[in-house]
């Protein structure tokens, strides 16, 4: 294979650290990882920006635009957090999908040209697995459960033959797009979902209003319960009290799934993934059920939870060291890769 017009370049022996380029929907960051003991993460840099609209979601075209304002600023942010300079790095990894197709070539942009221009190999990842690596290689954790939940994914994954297989997914949006959805309309900032946690903190939880609650066999469906949320708002129902049902509904059909994906596959590990993943009740009720299962929980630190550059460039590791580099004429961005198509050859 080739890297523009010469071979890609082979990995620098000396190097150990492995950059990671995030640029997937609303957030572009930069993360510098290195192998601390063998299948154990040591980050050294994680830095982001995010797009905050002012009012409606995410236009991929203006976020696009905003990603590669700030990029620079990212990158050397980054790189002085690590204290390195790229002849340094050993490879250069990026989200290479899925995600918004403008957003996800920018990143692949910066990437490209970082490893041609400094000769490093180009390792493209699959957004949704790094979500999945970073908590084992933060964990120790050795074949785990994926509940991961985020703006546009809400799955449950784990290793089966090779392949990181989904035993259970939304059928529609994900749980934090439909969370944005009912932000904007109640008048939420964005994003909507730590709003709606602050706010259901302060309802009575001994009270329960009445929402969705949809679980199809091993599958969630979300697009319904914002309209009925926000018709319990126009009826006088408290913001509050409201954003607490919305929480106790959704996170347990998470759950529900998650425990039944555990039963099928008689996993003993339980990773949580994603920005949605950072609510605290969401915790609570994962690892009470794992608890229950006797089953190891792990929920990796906030700034590990959402989108990142740290993920990323552990993926972009764990790949390397697999023969997982590509030539730049090969690494072509795919908004819509699936995550039951990648290949698992790192493990």
């Amino acid at each position: 294979m080739r890297q523009g017009a010469g071979l890609i370049p082979a990995r620098n022996p000396e190097a150990v650290a492995v950059l990671g380029i995030e640029s997937t929907a609303h957030t572009f960051a930069v993360g510098v990882v290195e192998e601390e003991k063998p299948g154990r993460v040591r980050v050294l840099a994680n830095q982001r920006a995010m797009v905050k609209p002012d009012q409606g979601g995410i236009h991929p075209r203006e976020a696009a635009h905003e990603h590669a304002e700030k990029a620079p600023g990212v990158l050397a942010a980054a790189l002085k957090e690590a204290n390195l300079r790229p002849e340094q790095l050993e490879a250069i990894a990026f989200s290479q999908g899925p995600g918004l197709g403008p957003c996800l070539r920018v990143g692949a942009t910066v990437a490209r040209s970082l490893a041609v221009r400094h000769a490093l190999p180009l390792v493209g990842v699959n957004h949704c697995v790094a979500h999945l690596e970073i908590g084992r290689g933060l964990s120790g954790m050795v074949d785990p459960l994926l509940l991961y939940a985020s703006g546009a994914n809400t799955q449950v994954l784990a290793l089966s033959r090779g392949r990181y297989r989904v035993f259970g997914e939304t059928l529609d949006v994900g749980l934090g797009n439909a969370l944005d959805k009912f932000a904007r309309g109640a008048g939420i900032p964005f994003p909507g979902g730590p709003e709606v946690e602050r706010l259901a903190a302060q309802a009575d939880r001994a009270k329960l209003l009445d929402l969705p609650y949809v679980v199809k066999g091993m599958d969630m469906s979300f697009s319904g319960w914002p309209i009925a949320a926000e018709r319990l708002v126009a009826e006088g129902h408290s913001l509050a009290d409201v954003c607490h049902a919305i929480q106790e509904h959704q996170f347990a059909a998470l759950v529900e799934i998650t425990e039944r994906a555990l039963a099928a596959t008689g996993k003993t590990e339980l990773l949580l993934g994603g920005g949605v993943a950072c609510n605290a009740r969401l915790q609570e009720m994962a690892r009470s059920m794992a608890l229950e299962r006797g089953v190891a929980f792990f929920a990796p630190p906030r700034s590990l939870l959402v989108d990142n550059g740290a993920m990323i460039a552990w993926l972009g590791h764990l790949k390397l060291r697999a023969g997982g580099a590509v030539a730049v004429e090969d690494s072509e961005v795919q908004p819509y890769e699936r995550t039951d198509t990648v290949e698992v050859t790192w493990r």
